[in-house]
């Protein structure tokens, strides 16, 4: 799947792998969910991922699925 990451900010979140809230780094990336090679452009969707600092844990979440 191609990505192509827009904006970083950095949000205190609840951590589930560390049991408190830590600083993430959250981005928004536009993933291109088709595998195949025709009218690949119209299938990227929004996904919110999220980086923990404390622990480096990486979370996807598809935006229209929220």
């Amino acid at each position: 799947m191609s990505k192509s990451q827009s904006t970083i900010t950095e949000l205190t979140e609840y951590c589930e792998d560390c049991g408190s809230r830590t600083p993430h780094e959250v981005s928004i990336e536009l993933k291109t969910e088709s595998k195949k090679r025709t009218n690949r452009e119209f299938s990227r969707e929004p996904y919110r991922v999220t980086e923990c600092r404390a622990c480096g844990q990486t979370r996807a979440q598809r935006m229209n699925d929220a």
